[in-house]
Formats: structure tokens, sequence, C-alpha cells
């Protein structure tokens, strides 16, 4: 899978991004996985309007594998699935070769992204997927781009038709069977929306009813 040039951003040509491609498009979805490619386009083009140092490889990786721990491989897991995403990302990374540190920055990527807040103090990469992510998710930064630059990134990697209750399907598909992973995130938004059964938990009432006496 080759893009042409979008703002001087395209898919690294290299073995590592090779292999990365055909490891998720053969475990995503075409929804997860369109997706994840423009994650990878809206944080490398933001990167470079911002003038940042990053490596597309790391990217590009940390950017594919962020949402696999939403498919049916972790049907049975309980971890939040941004970790199983690291894990897969790291146990992947371990067998091309790649260096601890690099492994580092695309784990902490991957289990960070729906993490605002935090991301953006750390590195490049780190910070370009939760960007990434929050754009084609949320619109989060949607006019810090131009008309030509989203016109040619669904272009080359199309959003379904109705992307906006796929991708929340998508999740609560992922969640369902972890309702506990979604404590202290907006994880827990989607499980609400789908299911009327769930319940929140309330962290006041959790420190209100641990065994201290005051």
């Amino acid at each position: 899978m080759v893009a042409d040039d979008i703002s001087d951003v395209k898919i690294p040509d290299s073995r590592l991004a090779r292999e990365v491609t055909r490891f998720i498009r053969d475990t995503e979805s075409d929804l997860l996985f369109h997706h994840s490619v423009r994650v990878y386009f809206w944080g490398a083009i933001a990167g470079k309007r911002r003038r940042m140092s990053f490596d597309p490889e790391l990217l590009y990786t940390a950017s594919m594998f962020h949402d696999i721990g939403l498919t049916a491989t972790y049907k049975n897991s309980q971890l939040r699935f941004e970790v199983d995403g690291a894990n897969a990302a790291r146990d992947f990374l371990r067998a091309q070769g790649i260096s601890d540190g690099d492994i580092e920055t695309v784990w902490n990527a991957v289990a960070l992204h729906t993490t605002p807040g935090i991301p953006e103090f750390m590195r490049p990469e780190i910070a370009l997927v939760q960007a990434g992510a929050g754009m084609d998710v949320a619109g989060r930064g949607y006019d810090q781009f131009t008309d030509d630059e989203r016109d040619a990134v669904i272009a080359a990697f199309p959003r379904e038709a109705d992307f906006k209750h796929g991708i929340i399907d998508a999740f609560y598909e992922g969640m369902k069977h972890r309702p506990n992973s979604t404590f202290g995130t907006f994880n827990d938004d989607f499980l609400a929306a789908k299911d009327p059964a769930f319940q929140r938990v309330d962290m006041c009432s959790v420190i209100l009813a641990s065994p201290w006496a005051r």
C-alpha cells in the first residue's frame, strides 16, 4: 500500500513499515485499518507543520497498532485495550529486532493515546499519535488542516459513510466484556451509550467507602 505525498508526508518505504501494514491489514476491519492510517497522516502532517522532529517509522507503527486491542483477538482480555495494543506492538517490534528505546516510545504512544493532557509533553511520536487519533475520531484540530489536506487523506484512505457510529460501535465491541478497564478514562462513555445497564464507577463513592476511618 503506497500513497502519494500528502503535504510532504507518505507512508515510510521500509521493510518494517511493510511488515506492520501486512500485520494490521490481516488483523483489523477496514474501518479500523483506514482509521489507523489516517491517524498516521494527521499526526505526521501536524508534526511537520509544528517543525517537530519525529521518526516516521515509529509514528507509523504506533498509529497502526493503536487500536488493535479492540479486535476479536482480545475478546477475553481484562486489560485496558490500549495496553493490549501497546503489548502487541512491543512483541511485534521485538521480533523485528528493534531497540528497547524505540519499543518503549511506541509502547507509550499506543498506551497513552486516549489520555489527553499527558502525551503532548512527551516524545513527538507519543504526542502525535494522540493528536492524530483525536483529529480522526473527534475532529480535534480539524481547522488546523487545510481543505486540500483533509480531502487528500480521505481520498487515499476513505472515511466510511457512517464512520462516527462505526467507530463508537468498534469501541463498544472491544470493551463491553471488560467494563472495569474503562474506569478513569472517557472509554466508559462508549459503554454508557450502548448498554443501559452499565454503571459508571464514581470515585467519590470509592473514597467514602474505603476502609479508612477518616
